[in-house]
């Protein structure tokens, strides 16, 4: 049995839907989740990260787990994990781990607690995510507008089934225990090219508006901590070398191309109508 976090997020139901489809028996565990949430056949468990001895009943009888990065203790996830005779961890990390550690201490130290748990384990470093865009659905759809700054600095980001397929593969298969992957598109966008993507993927004009830091730091404040902030707007407006740079360890691992921005906008369409 293979046990996913964050079942019920972007990557999450992807990578449940993927692994029940190639036969697996699955647990999604999210902290409000419930059976109409995930596939037939698929064990739904609530659940937080935040308090690792409440994970026991979602975890006996795994063999896999797919982790997120939440809560502070990665330690007693891990301890529990281990206890219920989980004997392979596929991490979810950032890239910004690689690119940016001071920034990244809380993923830091749960990269530095998978491996130092005597579990055969494999990190995914992931850079930002297609589904970031899914923040400009309501403006579309109301004003057939999309807001962002820094409109001309590109970036790669990763179709989040493709991060499900990845983790998918590295549950399932043999031979990356200890290897630390990097997932990102096939190709570096830039804001405004999303848009016009998207545009293009609604058979309408989209409105692209570029904000200055100031305006975008007020927006994100709303939901993500201060830190978060900072460290978001200077990958977003200031990246380095390596987070421009396209990984090859999607087609790697997969056998097939990492999937363009244009095909994720097209498939999500429905979501800005």
């Amino acid at each position: 049995m293979i046990v996913v976090t964050g079942g019920s997020g972007n990557v999450g139901r992807a990578l449940v839907a993927k692994l029940a489809q190639e036969g697996e028996t699955v647990t999604a565990v999210a902290r409000r989740i419930t059976a109409e949430d995930v596939p037939r056949g698929v064990r739904a468990v609530a659940a937080d990260l935040g308090q690792p001895a409440g994970l026991a009943p979602a975890l006996e009888g795994a063999r896999a787990l797919f982790l997120l990065v939440a809560g502070d203790d990665p330690e007693g996830i891990l301890k529990q994990a281990a206890a219920a005779g989980v004997t392979k961890v596929v991490l979810l990390s950032s890239q910004g781990v690689g690119t940016r550690p001071q920034g990244y201490a809380h993923a830091a130290g749960f990269e530095a607690a998978v491996a130092a748990s005597g579990l055969a384990f494999t990190v995914l470093r992931s850079g930002g995510m297609a589904s970031n865009v899914l923040a400009w659905a309501e403006s579309v759809r109301r004003h057939r507008t999309a807001a962002a700054p820094f409109a001309d600095v590109a970036l790669p980001f990763v179709d989040p089934d493709d991060v499900a397929a990845v983790a998918a593969a590295v549950l399932r298969q043999d031979g990356h225990d200890g290897a630390t992957y990097t997932l990102t598109g096939p190709e570096a966008t830039t804001p405004r090219q999303r848009a016009a993507g998207l545009a293009q993927a609604l058979g309408e004009p989209v409105t692209f508006v570029e904000q200055s830091r100031e305006e975008a730091r007020a927006q994100m404040a709303r939901f993500m901590p201060g830190p978060v902030v900072e460290g978001t707007l200077s990958i977003l407006g200031e990246p380095t070398p390596g987070e421009q740079a396209v990984s090859a360890d999607v087609e790697r691992i997969l056998g097939r191309p990492a999937t363009p921005f244009a095909a994720w906008a097209a498939r999500n369409a429905p979501a800005f109508r």
